[in-house]
């Protein structure tokens, strides 16, 4: 995949190096010779990897990335930190200023560009989810900002046949997660995968192959986020980069670094939690925009796009559809005597009544103040009727308790019932029609039903 990658360096040969490696692979690439530099780019550019020379003068790299991570125009894009190969401390105190990642000069190009897919691969999910979030803040139904995921405590499932280096992984791993090992890849069918956050497979085992079982983790609908490490003997070049084709996350080289093997597992883990938690903010923005917040039924724009599909299924010939209008009689009474928030309880009240009569396949809606709709799909005019008819004596028969003294009130409702079975019936028309009905009924002396065929 194509991606903007940001060469951070004040060694002219070393960004012109990087340059040429990257374009080869169709990357567009943006250079900086300076921490200050690489900022003011970040914030225009908006590149999807960063990479960061650790040894600049003055702003160093450590200052860079810890400027870039602080800022929130600037943090969600990946920094990976280039640091000398001996320099174990310098990968320690990237992690504390927030780096995603490590590379170790001299640089090996199957790492640099797997590296740089993978980051730019989170990189483009995370940038439509955090759009979808920013639509979800826009229109009011987002609040509030995620926390800075560290990465530990998770549940990490090791898939190693050799007894002595999967209890090696275990035992490195322990210091910071809960690894559990997994010996026998045939196992892995039947596991509630869910609550694995990442997996860890030797791509050289003797017992199984690696890559096809990441195929078909990568494959299940179940696992298909699940971030995968493959480990594999350094003159396996080729079969790291078969890895990432198949939908490898990351890749580590044997003999394995335990600071290194740390800080992976600790990068794939926070990038996971990262897109799970837009995810359900996501999820949770899209619930909201469908539903009305003080009944939790779904609201006016739900209501009418669920209505305009099933009335043209019906005008293709499929079966009729009903709909009706329930109005509490007197409301402005209840605001006037009682206060708004008893007119509150009392909606909420109407509301789940109204929920509890009615079959699973209906759509109660709140359509606005103290109406409702109900959309009853495959439903006669008889049918709709007998329905409407029990939503308005479930509300006359039992009396409402408002406030904190739990004053009984008597609510009634007045209901307007219309069916759809033409093909000339459109929503706009459909609704016109229950609300005529229910104004006969309001007319006639209110409590009761009134409906109209199509």
């Amino acid at each position: 995949m194509s991606a903007r990658v940001l060469v951070v360096d004040d060694v002219e040969p070393n960004v012109r190096l990087l340059e040429a490696k990257l374009q080869h692979e169709y990357y567009t690439v943006i250079t900086s010779n300076s921490g200050e530099d690489a900022i003011a780019k970040a914030n225009r550019d908006n590149p999807d990897v960063i990479l960061l020379d650790v040894m600049m003068p003055g702003l160093d790299g450590f200052e860079t990335c810890r400027r870039l991570k602080e800022d929130p125009a600037t943090r969600h894009i990946p920094v990976v930190m280039v640091t000398a190969l001996d320099q174990r401390e310098d990968r320690v105190k990237g992690l504390a200023v927030g780096a995603d990642d490590f590379l170790s000069k001299p640089i090996d190009d199957v790492t640099l560009f797997a590296r740089v897919k993978s980051l730019a691969r989170f990189k483009a999910v995370a940038d439509e989810l955090r759009l979808r979030e920013a639509a979800g803040r826009r229109m009011g139904v987002i609040e509030g900002g995620s926390s800075r995921e560290l990465g530990l405590n998770a549940r990490i499932l090791i898939v190693e046949d050799d007894p002595r280096r999967a209890a090696r992984l275990k035992r490195t791993l322990e210091v910071e997660q809960r690894p559990m090992l997994m010996q026998d890849s045939n196992a892995l069918g039947p596991m509630g995968q869910s609550t694995v956050e990442l997996m860890i497979i030797s791509a050289s085992g003797t017992s199984f192959d690696g890559l096809r079982l990441a195929a078909h983790v990568r494959g299940q609908e179940s696992t298909r986020s699940l971030p995968i490490l493959a480990i594999c003997e350094p003159e396996e070049k080729i079969k790291a980069l078969r890895a990432l084709e198949v939908g490898v996350n990351d890749f580590i080289y044997r003999p394995i670094d335990d600071d290194e093997l740390l800080a992976r597992t600790r990068t794939l883990i926070k990038r996971k939690r990262h897109i799970d938690q837009l995810r359900l903010t996501v999820d949770s923005s899209m619930e909201l925009a469908v539903t009305d917040q003080l009944t939790g039924l779904h609201n006016r724009r739900y209501m009418e796009t669920q209505l305009k599909a099933l009335l043209a299924r019906s005008s293709r010939g499929g079966p009729p559809v009903s709909v009706l209008i329930a109005d509490i009689d007197h409301f402005k009474r209840v605001n006037d005597l009682f206060g708004h928030d008893a007119g509150d309880n009392v909606i909420r009240e109407f509301a789940a009544r109204l929920a509890s009569n009615f079959r699973p396949r209906d759509l109660a809606c709140r359509f606005g103040g103290e109406e409702f709709v109900v959309i009853m799909p495959e439903t006669n005019a008889n049918d709709a009727n007998m329905i409407a008819e029990r939503l308005r004596q479930s509300i006359e028969e039992a009396a409402f308790f408002i406030g904190a003294s739990r004053d009984a009130l008597d609510v009634t409702c007045s209901v307007g019932v219309a069916v759809a079975n033409s093909a000339e019936l459109d929503y706009e028309t459909l609704l016109k029609r229950a609300d005529e009905a229910l104004y006969v009924a309001k007319r006639s002396g209110r409590n009761k039903v009134v409906s109209q065929a199509a």
